[in-house]
């Protein structure tokens, strides 16, 4: 490995278009080798965040990778990645080829590195994403989609972590009227600040961030990043002794320097899940480290990963302060990702106000949602919700019960017993008023504005 070193980021970025037009990225799938998994090699150019697409490829593919080898001598890398998909089966659909080398393309990365333009970006952007980060607290989902509702915003799709009483949420969103994106700046203004004030709650004092923007983003990353921002403000939180020191589930990570190749080792052992690659090389590209070698084993229930790392500017991380940050940011992201409650999964026709009804029905019956990926399919809401009670402790059955027999047991259901899950069929459409969900509520979302302050009811 060449010694430390700096050169300007505008000749390492005609480099690397030089080497990518010379080099067009190569990606191969083997359904052959083994019985059990595709085999998927990628060679390519090899920029900062380069790995990160490709792992982010399978992760919204929903690709498990089980094995991976990843080598690169600073300018190029190889690749190999054991992956099958969310069932195990090995996959055979190519179009995990042609999403990899689209990403790695010269077209992408100028795409990816282009100036923002506000004008360019709305004609193109086909929602309205805003981002939300702040305490947490139970009912806030329920607060948050009410006011969206109010306000004729049509939630398309969401998404919401929940961490040491912490939340960070993405909302995307268009207008009732129109179907397309909000671009009126009064009215943006109007939302940010009505969802800021609910944010915040009943403390002044609380750190609410608020934000609307027309740029696509990626909903996992952008979470992480949001809640790795969110922490910088709330050093002291700690995950409130649900894990105890010898606790097998907590994530082990060590940071060490290895001194004769100038190197940064960072070796992981967890609990395995579909996403861990994903959070974890998001985790080290955001914080601005370059992956030059990693090994990744994950095929049981314990996975173990090892990366060798460098800063930008090409050095080991010396400093002792840095790396033990880099541990525990790694640690956090991993934490972070792990479901807490019972999953219930929501299938029905998609309608203005759905979110909105199904999260105030959760509230009424004591829940509190944890994590949430909120989808439309075509006319189809395809929702899931994690849950507890309102204290983080599990919710009793006949809760559950009940709240099934209020939305319709039909197109509710708990941890996967029926095929409502995102990415699987829903079930068919029933007709009657099961799913006139708005007609169950006396008070309106008008209501919970009024008790705010925020706006006068007209008599």
């Amino acid at each position: 490995m060449l010694g430390c070193g700096h050169i300007s980021r505008e000749v390492a970025d005609e480099y690397e278009k030089l080497v990518i037009r010379m080099n067009p990225p190569r990606v191969t799938m083997d359904n052959t080798s083994s019985s059990e998994v595709t085999v998927i090699q990628v060679d390519s150019a090899n920029w900062q965040g380069s790995l990160l697409e490709v792992v982010q490829v399978f992760s919204d593919m929903k690709l498990n990778i089980k094995k991976a080898y990843i080598t690169s001598d600073g300018r190029w890398f190889m690749d190999v990645f054991h992956v099958v998909d969310e069932d195990g089966n090995k996959p055979s659909d190519k179009e995990v080829v042609v999403k990899i080398e689209e990403e790695q393309s010269l077209e992408a990365r100028a795409l990816r590195h282009r100036p923002i333009s506000s004008v360019g970006i709305q004609a193109a952007a086909k929602h309205s994403t805003i981002e939300l980060a702040g305490r947490d607290r139970p009912g806030l989902l329920s607060d948050i989609s009410a006011v969206l509702t109010d306000l004729k915003c049509n939630v398309v799709a969401s998404e919401a972590w929940t961490h040491n009483s912490r939340m960070a949420l993405l909302i995307y969103v268009t207008d009732v009227a129109t179907g397309k994106p909000i671009d009126d700046l009064k009215r943006l203004s109007e939302i940010k600040h009505l969802l800021g004030y609910v944010l915040k709650g009943n403390t002044d004092k609380e750190i609410a961030r608020t934000a609307i923007c027309m740029e696509p983003t990626h909903s996992g990353r952008r979470l992480h990043q949001m809640m790795f921002a969110d922490q910088q403000y709330h050093e002291g939180d700690t995950d409130k002794g649900k894990e105890g020191a010898g606790d097998e589930t907590r994530p082990l990570v060590t940071v060490e320097n290895w001194e004769q190749k100038e190197y940064t080792v960072i070796n992981i052992r967890s609990k395995n899940h579909p996403k861990l690659v994903f959070d974890t090389v998001c985790t080290i590209t955001d914080m601005q480290y370059a992956i030059f070698h990693a090994t990744i084993n994950a095929e049981g229930p314990q996975a173990y990963q090892e990366y060798y790392i460098t800063k930008s500017d090409g050095c080991a991380v010396n400093s002792e302060g840095e790396r033990k940050l880099l541990a525990h940011c790694l640690e956090t992201a991993i934490k972070r990702r792990t479901t807490e409650g019972i999953r219930l999964e929501l299938c029905c026709q998609d309608r203005v106000g759905l979110l909105s009804d199904i999260t105030r029905i959760f509230r009424e019956y004591g829940l509190s949602v944890t994590q949430a990926e909120v989808t439309t399919i075509g006319s189809q809401a395809v929702n899931t919700f994690y849950v507890m009670d309102a204290s983080g402790n599990p919710v009793q059955r006949h809760t559950i019960d009940a709240v099934r027999s209020q939305i319709g047991q039909t197109i509710l259901h708990v941890n996967g017993t029926a095929t409502a899950a995102a990415g699987r069929s829903c079930p068919p459409k029933h007709n009657g008023r099961r799913l006139a969900l708005g007609d169950l509520f006396r008070f309106s979302s008008q209501k919970f504005l009024h008790n705010l302050g925020l706006i006068k009811l007209q008599s």
